[in-house]
């Protein structure tokens, strides 16, 4: 009896051999230089990258997973998405919903998302932790999804963006997020931290579904969104404002915020001002086209829908400014706003907006795990997740082609292969 204890003992202090997975495909696009390697293969042990290059040897025991005829890629990472909302419900129709219905909502998203090649997403606001628990739930395989860095709530000012104004004062209800001074903000990023988040998210100025307020107009001091940002960094974790006018999108550069979501009204003095602070943009220049085709159909109020039309325009010009600058950039497409899983969409509209197709890819690769300082993700470099899509032709010829991505790995798993003969 005591011989067969210790066998068991043994068998479960030994850790169960790494599979090792090895891919094979026609062509890969190295996101870094913009060269195309042929006859590629990479090879990903315990989920991560081990090897990559032309014509490698497969190793012996190895599971294969040959694409010929195709191109792969890096895991698509979306630097700004909210995966518990559902684009077809807004404005008050979201009250006919119990509150965890979001939570089930992101479940739905997270699966579409990853389906949809982005192997990566940056959450950046949700109520009651919802992309916490969502985060969880797939890192313990409970359900599939992409990797997901949570902000959870997003900090705002009283009466601003990210708080609830749709409401009148006998329903009076204050975002559990909210903050009035530096003292309090410090202590919201702490508090968020706590919880999970891994990056903080600020409303720095008005914004397009908000009620009540000027989508340009700044709701954070300067002395605020500083408090923020240091606590942040002290604690390692990146900042990401969500800010529409200049004078929010410059006193949030100042204040040593990371990223700039959505950046509309960024003038070229503003512009200037992010290049030489390495600040990123990320601007989400596709779902205008969504948000005006639908209108007012899903819920969406005409006072959201006035403010979308008079900044989608000039959002896609600024755009073309700070890309002509030089200033860096990353994929982000305010997914949630618009339907999740079409988020490859945007590509095409960076490319008409003055952007390469390389360039528009790199922001979702490299790009993107720069501005998330997730060495990581983003490449198929050695050491890297084994995160891989793959498609029919060459995406830099047509940047469209990544609106229809056959096959997505994520961690040397295959989670999606669409081809019809294989």
């Amino acid at each position: 009896m005591n011989r067969i204890l210790a066998f068991f003992a043994v068998a479960l202090a030994t850790p169960a051999a790494a599979e090792t997975v090895a891919v094979t495909a026609a062509h890969m696009l190295d996101v870094t230089t913009g060269r195309t390697i042929d006859n590629p293969v990479v090879v990903v042990t315990d989920g991560h990258v081990v090897a990559a290059g032309a014509g490698l040897a497969v190793p012996a025991g190895a599971r294969r997973v040959d694409l010929p005829g195709m191109t792969l890629l890096p895991g698509l990472i979306d630097m700004h998405v909210h995966l518990t909302s559902d684009a077809s419900i807004r404005g008050y129709r979201k009250f006919g919903y119990t509150d965890n219905f979001w939570t089930v909502v992101g479940v739905a998203n997270a699966k579409t998302t990853l389906e949809a090649g982005f192997t990566t997403v940056r959450n950046v606001g949700s109520k009651d932790f919802e992309d916490v628990a969502l985060k969880q739930g797939i890192d313990a395989g409970e359900v599939p999804g992409p990797r997901i860095i949570p902000a959870a709530y997003a900090i705002g000012a009283t009466g601003g963006h990210c708080d609830s104004a749709s409401l009148p004062p006998s329903y009076d209800r204050k975002e559990a997020s909210i903050v009035d001074s530096p003292d309090a903000a410090r202590a919201k990023v702490r508090w968020l931290r706590k919880y999970g988040a891994q990056v903080i998210k600020v409303c720095a100025t008005g914004g397009v579904f908000s009620t009540g307020d000027a989508v340009g107009a700044q709701q954070l001091t300067l002395d605020e969104m500083k408090a923020i940002a240091d606590e942040a960094h002290m604690l390692g974790m990146k900042v990401a404002a969500h800010a529409h006018g200049d004078d929010g999108i410059r006193t949030a550069i100042l204040a040593g915020i990371d990223t700039i979501e959505h950046a509309s009204l960024a003038s070229d003095a503003t512009i200037a001002l992010a290049k030489a602070h390495g600040t990123v943009f990320d601007m989400d220049i596709y779902n205008d086209d969504y948000i005006l085709a639908t209108g007012t159909s899903n819920g969406t109020s005409q006072e959201s829908l006035d403010k979308e039309k008079a900044i989608g325009l000039k959002q896609r010009q600024t755009f073309s400014r700070a890309v002509k600058a030089g200033v860096k950039m990353a994929f982000a497409t305010d997914a949630g706003v618009y339907p999740h899983g079409t988020n490859a969409r945007q590509f095409a509209t960076m490319v008409t907006w003055g952007m390469t197709p390389l360039q528009a890819i790199q922001a979702a690769t490299v790009g993107a795990s720069d501005a998330l300082a997730r060495p990581d993700v983003g490449g198929l470099a050695v050491g890297q997740w084994g995160d891989m899509i793959a498609v029919a032709g060459d995406p830099l010829h047509d940047v469209t082609l990544l609106q229809n991505i056959q096959v997505v790995i994520k961690g040397g798993v295959v989670v999606k292969d669409a081809r019809t003969n294989h």
